[in-house]
């Protein structure tokens, strides 16, 4: 009897799960669906996809500019992903393993940073990105993706990697740069790989401060430039699902293959910290 009930609510439990993969799963087929069509309406009906018809895909790289935006959005990806690593680990190594007077005081202040929104320094922002000539470069566009959560998630991770190890390299005699550099950058590599992530995602899909911060069309980034395709092509809403497409694609390829180490650094860091 009791094994009766246990298959009866497995099979509930996966017929729930199903049914919230297909709910999530929706939107992006409809996605793809529609970006195959030239409807000026939203409502998707099947006998206006032509899957042989890629018009819309190359309108969007070859007349709306995307193509300048979408290596834009690679560059500021990039490089926010990568400074964003280096500042947080390096700061996350000083407060986690190295003794200083108000340290605590310091990484408190420094984490009740992220309790303040973005839209309210943004203003403040500008003017000093103006006043120091930064507007319509990349540095502006990079340097906002640097904050306190990587360090608030690789100092907790961190808090795993034994004392005792780096005590004994130093008795050996390797210089610190070297520490932080072949032993403990390897040990927290899942929790980079999540920072990655992380970085990637809040980077490529911000979209406020890039259209605030350039007034250049050949630097926009791929969210403005996709917010611009309904004014320039009218309603063409399979235009806009074939840029939103396209935009939805590079950050689901990088988690397809970065999942596992995603996945492991997240919970690592929440048992370590």
């Amino acid at each position: 009897m009791e094994n009766k009930k246990w298959t009866v609510s497995s099979v509930l439990g996966l017929l729930l799960v199903i049914v919230f993969a297909i709910t999530c799963i929706a939107p992006f087929i409809y996605m793809i669906l529609m970006s195959f069509t030239k409807s000026t309406t939203l409502t998707l009906r099947m006998q206006d996809i032509n899957f042989s018809d890629f018009s819309n895909f190359s309108h969007v790289f070859n007349k709306s500019g995307f193509f300048g935006a979408l290596k834009n959005s690679i560059i500021v990806v990039c490089c926010s992903c990568f400074f964003n690593c280096v500042v947080a680990s390096m700061a996350a190594y000083g407060f986690e393993k190295k003794r200083f007077p108000g340290r605590e005081k310091i990484y408190n202040m420094y984490v009740a940073t992220m309790m303040v929104p973005g839209q309210v320094t943004m203003i403040p922002v500008f003017i000093i990105m103006k006043k120091l000539g930064l507007l319509n470069t990349y540095f502006s566009l990079i340097v906002l993706i640097i904050n306190a959560f990587g360090v608030l998630l690789i100092r907790s991770f961190m808090a795993g990697v034994p004392d005792e190890l780096l005590e004994a390299a130093k008795v050996d005699g390797c210089p610190e740069h070297k520490i932080f550099i072949n032993i403990v950058l390897p040990l927290i590599k899942p929790v980079l790989i999540s920072l990655i992530v992380f970085t990637f995602v809040t980077s490529w899909n911000d979209f406020l401060w890039p259209l605030v911060s350039t007034t250049d069309s050949d630097m926009y980034t791929l969210t403005v430039a996709l917010s611009l395709l309904k004014t320039q092509y009218g309603t063409n809403y399979g235009l806009i699902m074939a840029g939103a497409a396209v935009s939805f694609i590079f950050p689901f390829i990088l988690y397809v293959f970065l999942q596992k180490q995603f996945v492991e650094g997240i919970a690592l860091s929440g048992v370590k910290g």
